[in-house]
């Protein structure tokens, strides 16, 4: 445990170290930003309610589920696997007293953190301009629920990101593959909707379920079964390909 926590703070340090961190955490900056301006501007003078009767968190969690979130997981997935691997800086990593197991688990914890880190920035911000554009919050464990659940799709695309990251010859073919994937399995979605449950990137926005005056625990239950099983198995394809890959 003591190697694995010794990983997962180095992996922390050269994350805070990279540009694209900061990066990102100015366009989720902005993109809060201006989206609040474009509720308030409709709501105040052009008289339309763009949220309705949902909060300006979930649909700014709604947006940002579908685009940065994914966009941002991606980068730095790539960068810590593939990007680590073409430049051999890999190398004093697994050289090191670490197994490529406890290697494999920092960078995977890290990604989790990441991931979570950005789903609280926006939630905190978007908290904050809902106090503004509404003058209060409906139902505010709902939506830090929500938040909450978010993190689990988010992540479940992280470990499909890792393992073509695992299997690719640079950086920029697995970030090509990776956003062609997240397309293909987004339009089968849509073009097949009776095996739509069975894809995680329509799991995106299952929080919704909870946001209802009826919640179907049911349905809840089994979505997330399906993206555990989904964890597991990339998970563990992934760390194989890891195992396997030479440096």
């Amino acid at each position: 445990m003591q190697i694995i926590k010794a990983v997962y703070i180095n992996e922390m340090f050269k994350i805070s170290k990279k540009k694209k961190i900061c990066t990102s955490l100015i366009f989720l900056l902005l993109s809060v930003i201006v989206a609040a301006i474009v509720v308030y501007s409709l709501n105040n003078f052009a008289g339309v309610s763009v949220t309705g009767s949902s909060e300006f968190s979930v649909m700014v969690l709604t947006i940002l589920s579908y685009s940065l979130f994914p966009l941002f997981t991606a980068f730095i997935c790539i960068d810590m696997f593939a990007g680590e691997f073409a430049d051999h800086t890999i190398k004093f990593t697994l050289t090191g007293p670490a197994s490529r197991l406890n290697v494999f688990l920092g960078k995977i914890l890290a990604i989790a953190t990441f991931i979570a880190s950005n789903l609280i920035v926006v939630a905190v911000l978007s908290f904050l301009f809902s106090l503004f554009l509404n003058g209060g919050i409906s139902n505010p464990l709902r939506i830090i629920i929500s938040y909450i659940m978010a993190f689990l799709p988010i992540f479940i695309f992280a470990l499909t990101v890792v393992l073509i990251s695992n299997f690719s010859r640079g950086t920029t073919s697995a970030f090509m593959f990776s956003i062609f994937v997240f397309l293909v399995f987004v339009g089968l979605s849509v073009a097949f909707p009776q095996i739509k449950s069975f894809l995680f990137t329509s799991s995106f926005d299952w929080y919704k379920l909870i946001l209802g005056s009826y919640i179907n625990v049911g349905k809840i239950f089994r979505i997330f079964l399906i993206l555990l099983g989904y964890g597991l198995m990339l998970f563990a394809a992934g760390y194989y390909l890891f195992e396997k890959k030479d440096i």
